[in-house]
């Protein structure tokens, strides 16, 4: 056995590389499982700040805008059932954006340069559409 030094120096190192293990772990689980907030927004692929939910009887329709882009995500009201989800936007004199899946939680996002244009957004779950009309944002 080594003295009491070298003792305590190997448990310092233990407790080290344990408390080190842990980090790690608690890093990789972080990454690995998203917050609560990120996957109920699915916004996540979207940028700039949220101006907007649009509620309808299946879903909402969550707004980013960052700059002069647009940004539109359907999300169902009652995720788990595999539907038909999509998005359209469209800022006033140019073609719309649309975008759709099956999907259990969210559309695909449809983006749009709208610079200072009004805006309209339409979506869809399963059988069910909403169509906003011109707003700017």
């Amino acid at each position: 056995m080594g003295t009491g030094a070298e003792r305590a120096r190997s448990a310092t190192v233990r407790r080290l590389t344990a408390a080190l293990a842990a980090l790690i772990a608690a890093v990789v689980l972080a990454v690995a499982v998203p917050g609560s907030a990120q996957a109920a927004t699915a916004g996540s692929s979207c940028t700039g700040r949220k101006v907007r939910t649009l509620s309808f009887s299946t879903g909402s329709v969550l707004i980013y805008r960052d700059g002069g882009v647009v940004c539109a995500v359907t999300v169902q009201k009652r995720p788990g059932v595999k539907r038909l989800v999509s998005v359209s936007v469209q800022a006033r004199g140019l073609v719309a954006v649309h975008k759709s899946r099956m999907h259990t939680r969210s559309s695909p996002v449809a983006k749009t340069y709208a610079g200072h244009r009004r805006v309209r957004v339409t979506a869809a779950v399963g059988g069910v559409s909403y169509r906003s009309g011109w707003f700017l944002c």
